[in-house]
């Protein structure tokens, strides 16, 4: 029997680790967090030094309860959770859970810490156990009282003044208006003409391209021309001075070094996989989770990449030899620089792990897994093997040239371009980038020209640009702007990134985040209501302090104090605010059928526009806004073509009435007294009969699959629901009894079930918006 029993947060983890202990371990999974504060108002005490109250994870109780009774049978507990604030804090609740059961005594408990799952590591970490660390446990006590705080009071408070269902937070608020001001750049943003003068030349038969730098010995700068008309007198005036060629009057040659990146901490290994595997946040840290745990490699798991929740850009010393030896043999010891590379870490506060992400053992080579590995696994294991490789080869020789070209006395034309003397570490990995126009002009190569040559000008002509908005972000330039501003923690970032889709506050367009009408009146609000704690400062020094806890060097509850106290009086503040103040309408124009202003307006089910006001005599009419169109945004034109709305298609085969129109819950087609949502790429102002037709014969299949049983003569039907098949009466819904299946009722069961159901509360919950009829 097991004398020791260690605990660890997942199955698979806790099954790797199984196979390097003696039989005289034990090895059981918590699951993940075991407690979490009581899901209720009190459940941090501010009155009381911020006491919080937790509970059991109900999920994780029967897996407390399982490793609660194997503790009766053994000696020693060792606490193996993750080597992070997250980690540690799974620890201290377990242990406090165990505690409260009387099942620690007499038995010592440890901590052990390893962050990589092999043998070495978790020989040298049972070796070395430690205590549980109080300033780790405080910096996340703080964390969590914090969110729940912020979550607790400011989320009703929205939804009291904008509507149910939202919520703030600490970290998400400030994301959501980096979102949120990006677009508004965008909406403000005011293109500016300029032409570029390129020249198409030949030199040994090889083609390229020289843009105008100098003109009549001034330089060349973006707006120096900037209208059609200059361009083409320019574009004239330098061809006939050129006379069908260029003479070259300058070349630089140039060699420079490009060095490798970093090995991944845990946010650029977010941006590379988006960059280049296409991965989301939470599909990065899912599938590193599960390289690290553990992968049956053919003799058992092993855990295959280090922790992946670093700050750290360090690599072990036997690491580097590792992952050096792999480069000898596999590219050549010319390969490797004089002394191995030592990378700095950038990060502020970074201390939540000694080691970047870096593969176990070099030697296993992605191609060698890739039987053992699904594709995403396969795909992210090599990302993570090249980037480690890679930042312990040698910089890559890059040779620039640059060549003046003369056109006559009236200007200078200039080409660009770059070869690789040696590609060094690009031999195995290139850092991706957000701009892939970015390289494009030194990836060019010249062809061999010295100063006197004449090149054959083939066409001088004028190119128009236009300056463009910065783009809206991505999940991977999202993650760097937060890193760069210090708001939040990397691992946290997936989590916010899904809570704002989840919430509505933002949508992702062609992988870019675009905010939604929701999320616009969301910050508006918190920017005008509760600015400090959206300012991006604010915030980073708030992660400054958490950090501070974490090192020791500040009590936590002073911290929560400094906090609570203005936050406090900032929401007894704002409850005063009327809701009128904080939805406020936005003006668009004047209805000319009508005379009636019309106005924008975020509702409960969405934006809408409003024709009239409340104090009319006629009451007002509603339509709602359309895929893409924003209340910031749409015009007096595109607000009032949403009231041409319903339009009539004609009948079905059936001879149902065939109705278009847009509701509560968007647009729909109606069929009859029935409905049936278009999809996000029906447009219901253009949307075919034939189309149409489709839609309602796709709704009609969907139904007789649902169907199981009709009686004749009865408006009753047993339906196939989301959670099984019930009764339903078009009023009222009742399940199926226990033990009986569904095509077995009679009718007159099926009204007695029906009976038991209470009624329905009469009156609806909340206005939705009326709209026009048609």
């Amino acid at each position: 029997m097991a004398k020791n029993l260690v605990i660890v947060e997942s199955p698979a983890k806790a099954r790797t680790i199984n196979k390097y202990l003696g039989t005289d371990f034990e090895v059981l999974a918590s699951y993940g967090h075991v407690r979490d504060l009581v899901p209720k108002e009190g459940a941090v005490d501010t009155e009381c030094d911020f006491a919080m109250k937790y509970t059991t994870i109900e999920r994780n109780a029967k897996h407390v309860d399982a490793i609660a009774k194997a503790i009766r049978k053994i000696d020693t507990v060792y606490l193996a959770t993750d080597p992070d604030r997250e980690g540690e804090a799974i620890s201290w609740h377990l242990s406090e859970l165990l505690k409260e059961r009387g099942v620690l005594e007499g038995k010592p408990i440890h901590r052990v810490v390893f962050y990589e799952i092999t043998q070495r590591a978790i020989q040298a970490a049972m070796a070395h156990p430690r205590g549980l660390s109080t300033d780790l446990v405080n910096a996340q006590q703080a964390r969590r009282a914090l969110d729940y705080l912020v979550g607790f009071k400011l989320s009703p408070l929205l939804w009291k003044k904008i509507t149910s269902g939202l919520s703030a937070g600490r970290v998400q608020s400030p994301a959501l208006r980096l979102i949120v001001e990006r677009e508004q750049e965008i909406e403000a943003f005011t293109p500016r003409e300029y032409w570029t003068i390129e020249a198409d030349l030949e030199q040994s038969q090889q083609r390229f391209i020289a843009r105008l730098s100098t003109l009549a010995g001034e330089r060349v700068e973006q707006f120096s021309i900037n209208t059609g008309t200059q361009a083409t007198e320019v574009t004239v005036r330098l061809g006939q001075a050129a006379d069908g060629c260029l003479r070259v009057a300058k070349v630089e040659r140039k060699q420079r070094r490009r060095n490798p990146a970093a090995p991944f901490i845990t946010s650029t290994l977010q941006q590379e996989a988006s960059r280049k595997l296409r991965f989301s946040t939470q599909k990065t840290m899912r599938v590193a989770q599960q390289l690290y745990e553990g992968i049956d490699t053919g003799s058992g798991a092993i855990g295959l990449i280090t922790y992946m929740r670093t700050d750290s850009v360090n690599l072990a010393q036997e690491a580097v030899a590792n992952i050096q030896e792999v480069i000898a043999e596999r590219y050549g010891r010319d390969k490797l620089p004089e002394r191995p590379h030592r990378y700095r870490t950038r990060a502020k506060n970074a201390q939540e792990a000694h080691e970047a992400i870096r593969p176990t053992d070099a030697w296993r080579l992605p191609d060698e897994l890739k039987a053992f590995l699904t594709q995403d696994q396969y795909r992210l294991y090599e990302l993570i093997w090249k980037r480690s490789v890679a930042c312990q080869m040698i910089h890559a020789t890059i040779n620039t040239v640059a060549v003046d070209l003369a056109c006559g006395s009236e200007g200078v034309f200039r080409a660009t371009g770059s070869t690789i003397a040696d590609p060094g570490f690009m031999a195995v990995y290139s850092e991706g980038t957000d701009d892939a126009n970015a390289a494009e002009d030194n990836e060019r190569t010249l062809p061999s020209m010295q100063v006197g040559d004449e090149i054959k000008l083939w066409e001088i002509r004028p190119e128009q640009h236009f300056t463009e908005p910065p783009p809206r972000y991505s999940e991977a330039s999202l993650v760097r702007a937060l890193e760069e501003r210090g708001i939040g923690r990397p691992s946290t970032y997936a989590a916010i990134l899904s809570t704002l889709q989840q919430r509505n506050y933002v949508v992702l367009e062609n992988r870019r985040f675009r905010p939604t009408d929701t999320g616009r009146v969301v910050i508006k609000f918190l920017k005008e209501h509760f600015d400090r704690y959206v300012d991006y400062d604010f915030t980073a020094r708030m992660e400054d302090d958490l950090d501070a806890i974490s090192r020791g060097e500040r009590d936590w509850i002073p911290v929560l104090r400094a906090f609570w106290e203005p936050f406090k009086e900032r929401i007894e503040d704002k409850s005063k605010v009327s809701r009128g103040e904080v939805m406020q309408a936005r003006e668009l124009g004047v209805d000319p059928i009508s005379g009636r202003p019309v106005t924008a307006r975020l509702g409960r089910y969405g934006p809408y526009a409003q024709i009239g006001s409340a104090n009319d005599a006629e009451k007002p009419s509603f339509a709602g806004l359309v895929q893409g169109q924003s209340i910031d945004t749409i015009t007096l034109e595109e607000a009032l073509a949403l009231f041409k709305l319903p339009r009539e298609l004609g009948e079905t085969p059936q001879g149902e009435k065939l109705v278009v129109g847009i509701g509560r819950y968007g647009p729909y087609v109606r069929y009859g007294s029935k409905f049936v949502s278009l999809k996000r790429d029906d447009d219901p102002y253009t949307i075919t009969r034939e189309r149409a037709l489709e839609r309602v014969a796709e709704k009609k299949e969907a139904e007789a699959n649902r169907l199981i049983r009709r009686f004749d003569g009865a408006e009753i039907e047993i339906l196939r629901g989301r959670f099984g098949p019930y009764i339903t009466d078009g009023k009222k819904n009742a399940r199926i009894p226990k033990g009986r299946e569904p095509d077995e009722l009679d009718l007159e069961e099926c009204r007695q079930l029906l009976d038991k159901v209470p009624e329905r509360k009469s009156g609806r919950r909340g206005g939705g918006h009326r709209r026009k009829s048609g």
